[in-house]
């Protein structure tokens, strides 16, 4: 992966950390489906000038609703239902091994021995920070919360097998998918009475938090990704996302007091080990090979 790719990469990884946070504070102020629907209403409003792109409709409501409506829909649920943000922003990045999977089977893109390798050494570290845990998760935020992984990793390998698009009008145009489904299943289950309370008295909190789940998450964020995504495989580009957790987990820990042992550091340091065998240059990886080194 070229240098600025890598940096590109990294700076994703640090918004959607600090996003667990800035979900957390939303949450208090709007029921998580009703939180969702404003989120990407107001992500869809650039459709009103920018054309779609050139990818059939069927698909585009597709992707919508599995990357963005199912994994957004499942994780505010689940933050909601007893789930941390820092150990939420730990369980989502379940979906780096999710999309290899996936991407194994529907795109036969087999992982090469350094991202087998480097994928196992981040795997080893989320082990290690999901080891020091307590008892600070719930039943239904932990199956909430995968639900909320393995609809990011249908996601992301729908992308990559899209046709080419810029990924600014199709995050735009994707975003027109969850408001209507998401409002509907507000109204039915978290009910009228909440969601005219939540829309009747805004508070600058809540609005700054649907400012910065819009413009810094969903543009920015998944702008980049997905531009990401069409670059390179699918195995490459997602387990960059194992970063989320030491800025969800510092963020959670400086803004909200979140508390974690030693023992997430050392599960920190060795996925920035798993993230240095997938990121090594491939010139260098190709004369360790020779040297024994990985593959």
């Amino acid at each position: 992966m070229a240098p600025r790719h890598l940096a590109l990469a990294v700076l994703v990884t640090v918004i959607w950390g600090f996003n667990f946070v800035v979900i957390r504070h939303g949450l208090d102020h709007y029921p998580p489906l009703l939180l969702t629907a404003l989120r990407f209403a107001l992500a869809a409003l650039p459709a009103l000038v920018i054309p779609r792109p050139a990818i059939p409709l069927r698909l585009l409501v597709v992707i919508g609703s599995v990357w963005f409506l199912g994994q957004f829909a499942f994780l505010f649920l689940s933050m909601a239902n007893g789930l941390p943000p820092g150990l939420a922003s730990l369980l989502l990045q379940s979906q780096a091994f999710f999309t290899i999977l996936i991407a194994a089977a529907a795109l036969r893109e087999r992982p090469a021995r350094r991202q087998m390798a480097g994928t196992g050494v981040a795997f080893a570290g989320l082990v290690m920070i999901g080891a020091s845990v307590g008892g600070d998760m719930t039943l239904t935020g932990l199956l909430l919360g995968l639900m909320g992984a393995l609809s990011w990793a249908c996601g992301n390998v729908l992308v990559r097998r899209a046709p080419p698009a810029d990924m600014f009008p199709l995050v735009v145009w994707l975003s027109l998918v969850p408001p209507l489904p998401a409002f509907a299943l507000s109204l039915a289950f978290e009910g009228w009475p909440a969601v005219q309370s939540a829309l009747l008295h805004p508070t600058f909190d809540g609005v700054a938090a649907l400012a910065y789940l819009v413009f810094a998450a969903t543009f920015v964020g998944f702008g980049i990704w997905g531009w990401l995504l069409r670059l390179y495989p699918a195995g490459l580009v997602a387990p960059f996302s194992l970063l989320v957790p030491i800025t969800g987990t510092l963020s959670a820990a400086l803004v909200l007091g979140e508390r974690f042992p030693p023992l997430r550091f050392g599960g920190m340091a060795l996925i920035l080990c798993g993230l240095a065998i997938l990121a090594w240059p491939k010139r260098q990886a190709a004369a360790s090979a020779g040297t024994g080194g990985p593959g």
